[in-house]
């Protein structure tokens, strides 16, 4: 039985496992190594602890099988999805080239811009919404798509923006961080590189930063896996053997967030004290019909604002079972108010809600009290 045939959930949990071998672990435990034993010529696999390292191996092959089942795909890890982008942007513009971004993205992403024009990297942005960015692609080298966008949950169509950007001859990479591999496979909708802060939803307890990059092209994936080893951002083995260990329940932890995102999205529709409601999986979402032809699945996470920084503070204040954090795709819901960061163009009232793995009643009825107590 061949992993492009296997279930979401048996694939997770097979994915990756080197073969059994007789009082061996299933999962072998982490290497820790700085250098290996090589005599002569170094050509083996494993040499020096910046480049190679067993138990990176092993997950990069999991994350591969998710990414893109059955078929050929390489997966650098990193030391933090922020990592991961950066090595996407940095390996492959050059000065003069044009890079395209979104304006709505992850809260870092103008500091990368900020790096990539102090290096003469013409930057152009427009909304992810709408697929704005393919008013910009002419002459471009790298369109860079994030979808759903992190905090506002627009989709934009992945398929559209790679037809042309590569009838144009740019390169397309998709953050799929608030997806997962599970809820969208951007190297099958036809992008070069599918990026993620595994951070998040993929090993989904909070305990570990980590992020990587696939591709099908080995050319790329090499000019990734390069710039890993001349800047060092590599992740420890154990927080590489943590995250494929978290693996084995991603199917299990993602459907159950997803159907509680969609049922907490369903139950904030009735109410008249929020507004600005988004979450892709309702069918009265505007991405609704974008998301549903090209995602699995929805996401952990829904957003909608309240009337004002106060109230915001004062649901955040009554929650009992989220914790006020940021980040999100972990098994504890969390929440927070956006706008405290300065980054994200939102209201002050603005709530990032990420749903956790807890049971769909206690949740709802722990949202529903607090925003009752958030009304004066």
């Amino acid at each position: 039985m061949g992993m492009s045939t296997m279930g979401d959930g048996t694939r997770a949990v097979r994915a990756g496992l080197p073969e059994p071998e007789q009082y061996e672990p299933t999962l072998p435990g982490p290497v820790f190594a700085a250098h290996f034993h090589l005599s002569g010529e170094p050509v083996g696999p494993y040499t020096y602890g910046r480049e190679t390292n067993p138990t990176w191996t092993h997950l990069e092959r999991a994350i591969g099988e998710l990414e893109a089942p059955g078929q050929e795909v390489e997966t650098t890890v990193f030391a933090s999805g922020m990592a991961a982008v950066s090595a996407v942007l940095l390996s492959q513009a050059r000065t003069g080239d044009v890079v395209v971004l979104p304006n709505d993205g992850y809260q870092a992403l103008p500091l990368v811009r900020e790096q990539l024009e102090a290096y003469g990297v013409e930057v152009r942005t427009a909304p992810t919404g709408g697929d704005a960015q393919l008013e910009l692609l002419e002459g471009a080298k790298l369109l860079w798509i994030e979808t759903p966008s992190n905090p506002g949950l627009d989709v934009c169509d992945v398929r559209r923006l790679v037809e042309a950007a590569h009838a144009a001859g740019v390169l397309v990479a998709v953050d799929n961080t608030l997806a997962t591999s599970l809820g969208q496979r951007p190297l099958e909708l036809g992008a070069d590189f599918s990026v993620a802060s595994d951070t998040k939803g993929m090993t989904g307890h909070g305990d570990i930063l980590l992020g990587h990059v696939s591709c099908r092209d080995p050319l790329l994936s090499a000019g990734v896996r390069r710039w890993r080893k001349v800047v060092g951002a590599i992740p420890g083995p154990m927080e590489a053997w943590l995250a494929h260990r978290s693996l084995a329940t991603l199917q299990l932890r993602i459907d159950r967030q997803c159907t509680t995102a969609l049922a907490l999205a369903e139950a904030l529709t009735a109410r008249a004290d929020v507004s600005g409601l988004r979450y892709p999986g309702l069918p009265t979402d505007p991405s609704y019909p974008i998301a549903v032809r090209q995602m699995r699945r929805f996401g952990s996470v829904v957003s909608f604002e309240l009337a004002d920084e106060q109230t915001a503070e004062r649901f955040l204040g009554a929650l009992r079972l989220v914790d006020d954090a940021t980040s999100f795709g972990g098994v504890r819901s969390t929440a927070e108010r956006r706008a405290r960061w300065g980054g994200d163009a939102v209201p002050a009232g603005f709530i990032r809600f990420s749903v956790g793995a807890e049971d769909p009643e206690d949740l709802l009825a722990d949202v529903a009290r607090a925003l009752d107590a958030s009304v004066r």
